[in-house]
């Protein structure tokens, strides 16, 4: 019997029915690949046997001659030996065949080496290519494709169609005749340009470049999950090789993609699929919007690499291999990457890798460059203003705790300043206010069944059911964890001042931690408060501190026996005294901006701790203010006769200042660093008329209200304006930093009266001038005087 032969059977409709669509792609896919592994195999036999057949025409035999000059003995001797006469025709073929070879015809016959010797290093390429095994050419499969079937009497016939296979001999011309071109191109020299044809030539790149940035962005903005793609395509060109616009090209791309991303991102993390979830069909739309949010995260990771590669380039100050951009162009691209990454630091702090970015941003805030420093320290400051949630404020002050640390407290100032910027106070009184709030009540079950009829109570329990439900889309975190999140993060911010104050006392970080210690300290834990205010005492004593550090210092022992200090029975006699002491430092120089850091101390010390301030205390600090104002700016002479007027009303029994004629035990002391003993009670104000004649209206204003005796009411009391707003408001709202008069003098406009009044009133413009320039202000009783 003849065995049978094996065919291939076509698959029935019923196999191909059962047949999963993932087997028939997988099954497609692998023809494709045989199909183009056999072409390339192909083509590559090709290429190696058009390389040999060029290596062959390039090696010329050596002529027989030279041999001959070598050794004509030899050849003489070879002729005599072998006669032609003597040799049969088929030895004469076989010595023409042979001499038609050039190995055969160079060769020393007369030499003793075998025949064969050194084969293998003479051989040419065309006999290595001709020994090497090869395979005869198939011809690709044929695709099938399964059509439907059609039924006859003997049952279901499959039908198949053979799908067309594009021909690739066409793509190697095309590829050869690239290759052919950019070789030509590679040959020919380049024109020489004169410097304007140049100039010309970069601006036209340039304007190209833009376009298709423009192009690119466009087309990702309108529809981001099908251009997905073009991201990537964006971010290509920040490896531009162009030495002429790389860098312009560059920082383009940048922040394009730094404003894509902040316009395309979801506004939720995306997590990465687990196995299970990648394995469970879903649907189109599910599958679309996966890819989606892959692309993406990949994107905005490699973005982020390149923006880090950017400023490690300019901190290393290394050149690249390439050389297309020069060391100084790296410290624009540098700043341009920061900006990018400070921009994402405060768009897109619920996103990927926003830790990654808090890591490279902290370092960057104690940078030697001024310009990046203060750019990384405002974009943290507004990310601490932003931060609701405090996830985000957490991660940089634990970032900031580790610098810190690891640079043995040698950071910038400007570093801790941020810190002071956190939103801790600001959501804990939120937090009070929403305790207080009644929150709503539902009725319960006997309620219903006693007031309402059947059908209203089935429309009363839907009706909560939405209430509960838009109760809960309406609340934000819940406070329980917004207060552990704020502890934690408190916690890690005062161990950093405790730190400093401990180990670096006379580092220049010692204002920025008073500073940050007078806002927060009355949230710190009544366990430290004692050995806190001991330490803030002996840095006022040891006289290392500068007069504004000194009144940080009172502030924050102040601020901590404000809150939770309360309890503890400590009287702080030392911190007004000194307080007390400080205050003639004051002046119209350098110390007039600290004089809202005064108004703020005054306040917590005298007006807020009213029943511990005896009223000696009060009226020897009611007599030094009024002693300091003389020689302070309109500003803060504003200032501190407000905090003159709010102490007059707190204690009723300092108008005896205003009169001259009472008398009391002793004599007043102006030097006399104790307020206590200084006897105030037997002097009195008479600064106050001579404020009364101040420059300023609103200073005569207050200084006339004052002497009246403050009144609340009649011709001598102060308008709403004044009386409603706090020292420290009214201090900057007449602010003196532009060097302006507030409010502005109006201007007296000239006589008409000859040549003399004329030059006269242009003098005394002139003179105006200089008042406002020098004295911040314009005196308006010059006019007067003329």
């Amino acid at each position: 019997m003849k065995p049978r032969k094996s065919k291939k059977r076509v698959p029935s409709f019923r196999k191909l029915l059962k047949t999963s669509k993932i087997k028939l792609d997988n099954k497609l896919k692998n023809k494709q690949f045989k199909q183009q592994s056999t072409a390339k195999k192909y083509r590559k036999e090709q290429r190696k046997l058009r390389q040999a057949v060029k290596d062959a025409v390039s090696k010329k035999p050596m002529p027989l001659e030279d041999n001959k000059k070598k050794h004509p003995e030899r050849e003489e001797e070879e002729e005599e030996a072998l006669p032609l006469d003597m040799m049969d025709e088929d030895d004469m073929k076989l010595m023409e065949e042979l001499a038609q070879r050039a190995s055969f015809i160079t060769r020393d016959l007369s030499s003793n080496e075998p025949v064969h010797a050194k084969k293998r290093k003479n051989e040419s390429v065309i006999e290595k290519y001709e020994k090497k095994p090869r395979r005869m050419q198939t011809e690709p499969e044929k695709e099938l494709i399964h059509l439907l079937p059609i039924k006859d009497k003997r049952g279901i016939i499959p039908q198949t169609m053979e799908k067309p296979v594009k021909e690739e001999e066409e793509e190697e011309e095309k590829d050869e005749i690239e290759e052919m071109e950019e070789a030509q191109a590679l040959d020919e020299p380049l024109p020489v340009l004169t410097a304007e044809e140049l100039l010309v030539h970069r601006k036209k790149k340039l304007q190209e470049k833009k376009m298709h940035i423009a192009a690119l962005a466009s087309a990702i903005l309108s529809d981001p999950e099908n251009n997905i793609k073009k991201l990537k395509e964006l971010r290509a060109m920040l490896m531009e090789q162009d030495p002429n616009v790389a860098v312009i090209v560059r920082k383009l791309v940048m922040i394009s993609l730094m404003e894509l991303f902040k316009d395309i991102t979801p506004s939720y993390k995306i997590r990465p699929l687990t196995e299970k979830e990648k394995n469970t069909k879903v649907r189109k739309e599910t599958q679309k919007l996966r890819e989606f949010e892959e692309g993406i995260v990949s994107q905005y990771k490699f973005y982020l690499e390149n923006l880090e590669q950017s400023v490690k380039d300019w901190k290393q100050r290394k050149l690249k291999k390439s050389n297309v951009i020069s060391l100084k162009a790296y410290k624009g691209l540098a700043e341009i990457a920061v900006k990018c990454l400070c921009e994402l630091l405060v768009a897109l702090p619920h996103f990927n890798f926003h830790n990654n970015i808090i890591v490279l941003i902290v370092p960057l805030m104690n940078d030697a460059s001024k310009q990046i420093s203060e750019m990384c320290c405002g974009a943290v400051k507004t990310l601490f203003k932003q931060d609701k949630l405090g996830y985000a404020s957490l991660g940089v002050v634990k970032v900031i705790s580790g610098l810190v640390k690891s640079r043995n407290y040698d950071v910038r100032p400007e570093v801790l300043m941020t810190l002071i910027h956190l939103r801790i106070k600001e959501v804990e009184v939120k937090k009070d206010a929403e305790d207080i709030t009644p929150k709503k009540r539902f009725m319960s079950y006997q309620e219903k069944r006693k007031n309402l009829s059947r059908m209203q109570r089935k429309w009363k329990k839907a009706e909560e059911k939405l209430e509960r439900e838009l109760l809960e889309a309406e609340a934000s975190e819940s406070t329980e964890k917004k207060l552990k999140l704020h502890t934690e993060t408190l916690n890690i911010v005062f161990l950093t001042y405790f730190r400093i104050l401990k180990k670096a006392q006379k580092s220049p970080l010692l204002p920025a931690v008073l500073e940050g210690l007078a806002k927060f300290a009355h949230l710190i834990n009544l366990e430290f408060f004692d050995d806190l205010l001991l330490v803030l005492h002996s840095l006022m004593v040891s006289g290392v501190l500068s007069h504004r550090e000194s009144l940080h210092c009172i502030l924050s022992a102040f601020q901590i026996l404000s809150g939770q200090g309360d309890v503890l029975n400590i009287d702080p006699l030392k911190f007004y005294t000194h307080l007390y002491k400080i205050l003639l430092k004051l002046h119209a120089g350098a110390t007039n901006e600290d004089v809202a850091i005064v108004l703020q101390c005054l306040d917590v010390m005298l007006t807020k701790r009213r029943k511990q301030v005896s009223q000696q205390r009060a009226l020897a600090f009611i007599k030094r203010l009024s002693t300091v104002a003389l020689h302070l700016l309109p500003d803060s002479c504003i200032g501190i006769l407000a905090t003159n007027r709010t102490l007059m009303h707190t204690f009723p029994k300092t108008d005896l200042l205003l009169d001259n004629e009472s008398q009391g035990s002793g004599l007043y002391l102006p030097e006399l660093d104790e307020p206590e003993y200084c006897n105030a009670q037997n002097t009195a104000l008479w600064e106050l008329h001579t404020l009364r004649r101040h420059y300023h209206p609103v200073v005569q204003k207050f200084a006339a209200h004052l002497v009246a005796g403050a009144p609340a009411e009649g011709s001598e009391s102060l308008g709403h304006e004044f009386s409603r707003r706090l020292p420290t408001e009214l201090f900057e709202a007449y602010s003196m930093k532009g060097m302006t008069f507030n409010p502005r003098v109006a201007s007296v406009a000239p006589r008409k009266k000859g040549k003399f009044s004329q030059e006269a009133s242009f003098l005394n413009e002139d003179l105006n001038e200089l008042f406002k320039v020098y004295f911040g202000s314009a005196v308006s009783s010059f006019g007067k005087c003329r």
